[in-house]
């Protein structure tokens, strides 16, 4: 029973991830076809007027949107002298303390995250020159940091197994595989 409920908890933290990443993807794709719309519209001699602003907006939570994915597949940026010179218990005490750091890191930013968008919610704030309001585009920031802090506190407690370089997507070098 408690296998089944982790691995339960395991496949729902990974689909919320790739769910986050696919939405971050195509605000990345929004941000193409509004810079390449506004430039067509410029050469027209209707430039848009919303493209820096909705640009800003997207590109921020493309980027926090990416993050629970990043977390879960440990592609983050690390210290790769440190954890390349060191093995056995020391990498693994080394691994704990970086986890442990990084929800510390989290949960303060939790902290300054709440009263933030309630100042924002609370006072209707708007962009300055598409008048578009904020907190939507806020609430993205404390959703993605709750998943990022759920995917590391199941990697603490062993639910979510850190992916070794092995096991993650991607490239090879080509001199490894071919001798």
């Amino acid at each position: 029973m408690a296998r089944s409920l982790a691995s339960l908890v395991a496949q729902l933290l990974r689909g919320l991830a790739f769910a986050c990443a696919i939405a971050g993807s195509l605000g990345i794709a929004a941000i193409v076809c509004i810079i390449s719309t506004s430039v067509v519209m410029r050469k027209l001699g209707t430039p848009l007027h919303v493209t820096e602003e909705v640009v800003g907006l997207l590109l921020s939570v493309s980027l926090l949107l990416a993050l629970p994915m990043i977390t879960l597949r440990s592609q983050h940026v690390r210290v790769a002298l440190l954890v390349n010179a060191t093995r056995g218990v020391w990498l693994r005490g080394l691994r704990l303390l970086g986890l442990l750091l990084t929800l510390v890191f989290f949960g303060w930013l939790m902290l300054e995250i709440v009263p933030w968008f309630e100042f924002a919610y609370d006072r209707n704030l708007k962009t300055q020159t598409t008048r578009l309001l904020l907190y939507p585009w806020m609430a993205v920031m404390p959703v993605t940091v709750l998943l990022t802090m759920a995917i590391l506190l199941a990697r603490l407690f062993g639910i979510l197994p850190e992916e070794t370089e092995d096991e993650r997507p991607g490239f090879t070098d080509q001199s490894e595989t071919t001798g």
